[in-house]
């Protein structure tokens, strides 16, 4: 990966529409972004596709890059809330095709999916209880007392930066213990990746 890039020159490039200045920004972000995305999908095709949007995005709103104070975070941003419509798209699909699929025992399916949800909230508690014993204060606090990072922070003492790791690390963890344990349903990711706001 290149060195650096000049991100005052290059949004305010951006903006007027200079394309050489998206292709450095482009060539700069893409692949720190492609790795951040992969870790929630796990597929080339759909991360590659998320990531594409992103910078499709961008472009589209290229006008009103100056006023963005920290690229990173924004490029960051702009792919999680993508990530999380395509979350939602496929959550709803799921839904859509279960619906659609002929049932011969509508009793025996919601049987199978209250198993499947009591097997995912089993797992998930067995992954929360392999977490360290701070990273799973904070990730308890964020997702189960809806605390803030502000709050967090606050009542534990610690910067905001550091809450922000421990949860990032912690729902990292979570995620690929699900994932190695039986998989991960759209919906819970959708949660996970929701705590990260």
């Amino acid at each position: 990966m290149q060195e650096g890039i000049d991100e005052e020159d290059t949004k305010q490039r951006c903006a007027r529409g200079d394309r050489a200045a998206y292709a450095l920004l482009y060539t700069f972000y893409y692949e720190p972004l492609y790795r951040h995305v992969f870790l929630f999908l796990k597929s080339k095709e759909e991360t590659e596709e998320i990531v594409q949007d992103a910078f499709v995005k961008i472009w589209e709103n290229r006008t009103s890059l100056p006023e963005v104070r920290n690229l990173k975070p924004y490029l960051y941003r702009v792919a999680k809330n993508l990530l999380l419509d395509h979350l939602r798209r496929l959550q709803t699909q799921n839904k859509v095709i279960r619906m659609a699929s002929p049932q011969t025992e509508p009793l025996e399916d919601s049987t199978s999916d209250q198993i499947n949800h009591k097997d995912y909230l089993a797992l998930s508690q067995e992954a929360i209880q392999h977490l360290t014993e701070k990273r799973r204060q904070i990730f308890l606090m964020r997702t189960q007392q809806e605390l803030s990072l502000d709050e967090i922070a606050q009542e534990l003492s610690i910067s905001k930066s550091v809450v922000k790791k421990q949860l990032y690390a912690a729902i990292t963890f979570v995620r690929e213990y699900m994932h190695k344990h039986g998989g991960i349903p759209a919906g819970l990711l959708i949660l996970l990746l929701e705590a990260l706001s």
